[in-house]
């Protein structure tokens, strides 16, 4: 890939089609509707103004994060005072277009806290400067002063990439979880399996343990040659068919269900902030068992994914004696999130603790009123065995 592919990719990256055709459509119409006069004194000011507050509009296909909140609201700075002085030294007033885009862009980029009053601030500065004697050209200075209402928009469609990306996270959670239980269920009918062909090979021993006995038959008629041959051939067989019975069960039984790695994957896809801790020393859990734990932990990172949108999840996993306990704990939900709290059927603890009951195990859920995550909620299981 050359500097220019690897420019392109970064800035298009996470964008869609809509907003790069906005942009490229917003900096073309102000091109050919803002026509400065002459290529000096006022006209070259106008026509710099123009080149920057272009430039500033591009920033807009800069994918999300790739700025520093700090760096992402001086752009955005820039950008609102070169479109204010543009609007006053244009005469046509086409370059309001300018700063209709920058509030827009700051409802969508920055929180309400700091995108609105950006906006007042820039509906304020523009209507200012169309109220000076030399500024605007006639254009009026409500045009300026409605400059902000575009952080409206900005601020819907923010709440609308958000939930458009927790369906995507739910949606990949899911279809985690149904690999999950697909590779659970594949574990316990091979484990179904090798019982099957451990009867059968046992039973075929068996067998060749009566012909054993047989062997001692003819040794006391007095075949001696022949009951040696036989004898030979049955404890052949006999060596061979245990260490056959081992290895088909070996192999049928060594892929168990990898808990950990699981639960990682699983903490990975809903949270970049998740931590996931295991103590005590690691055993391997039975499929059943390990399959409860799976189940109770896609429940509570759903609910806390629900509940408290890009809050950090801990997960713990920590095997005593005689019991295994599994804890996913979730801090409060950030300031400006938006909660999905309408959208669950309040069902997942109901399920958890059926599940558990049927291996003897409990589960507690419940919010967390002291300490760093106070604000947050814990779930909390305990499995025997």
């Amino acid at each position: 890939m050359n500097r220019t592919q690897a420019v392109t990719r970064w800035f298009t990256a996470d964008n869609n089609p809509i907003q790069v055709f906005g942009t490229v459509a917003a900096i073309v119409v102000g091109a050919i509707a803002v026509r400065p006069i002459g290529f000096s004194g006022t006209g070259l000011a106008v026509l710099c103004l123009l080149v920057l507050v272009s430039l500033m509009t591009c920033t807009r296909l800069i994918p999300e994060g790739r700025l520093a909140p700090g760096p992402q609201f001086a752009v955005l700075c820039v950008w609102s005072a070169g479109a204010a002085a543009l609007l006053a030294l244009d005469r046509s007033g086409a370059s309001a277009l300018f700063a209709y885009f920058v509030t827009g862009h700051a409802g969508y980029r920055l929180d309400s806290r700091r995108s609105l009053p950006f906006a007042a601030a820039t509906s304020a500065l523009c209507a200012g400067v169309l109220l000076l004697p030399w500024g605007g050209h006639g254009t009026s200075w409500i045009v300026g002063a409605f400059t902000g209402v575009s952080v409206l928009v900005g601020i819907s469609n923010r709440a609308h990439t958000d939930a458009l990306r927790s369906a995507r996270a739910a949606a990949e959670q899911a279809e985690l979880a149904a690999r999950a239980e697909a590779r659970a269920e594949a574990l316990a009918e091979r484990a179904r399996i090798a019982r099957d062909v451990h009867d059968v090979l046992a039973h075929s021993l068996a067998g060749v343990n009566m012909q054993l006995e047989v062997t001692d038959a003819l040794l006391e008629s007095g075949d001696v040659e022949r009951a040696r041959q036989a004898a030979q051939r049955a404890q052949s067989l006999v060596r061979s068919g245990l260490t056959e019975v081992q290895r088909t069960v070996g192999d049928l039984r060594e892929d168990a269900l990898p808990l950990v790695e699981t639960l990682r994957s699983m903490l990975g896809s809903v949270s970049d902030a998740g931590t996931l801790t295991v103590d005590g020393p690691e055993r391997e859990l039975p499929v059943r068992l390990t399959q409860v734990i799976v189940r109770c932990a896609q429940e509570a990172l759903t609910n806390a994914h629900k509940y408290a949108p890009g809050a950090p999840v801990r997960m713990r996993l920590e095997h005593l004696s005689d019991e295994t306990v599994f804890e996913v704990v979730n801090s409060a939900p950030p300031e400006g999130s938006r909660p999905l709290a309408g959208a669950g059927s309040g069902m997942g603890l109901v399920g958890m603790r059926e599940r558990l009951d049927l291996v003897g195990g409990t589960v507690t859920a419940g919010p967390i009123v002291d300490g760093d995550d106070s604000g947050g909620w814990l779930v909390r299981v305990v499995i025997p065995g």
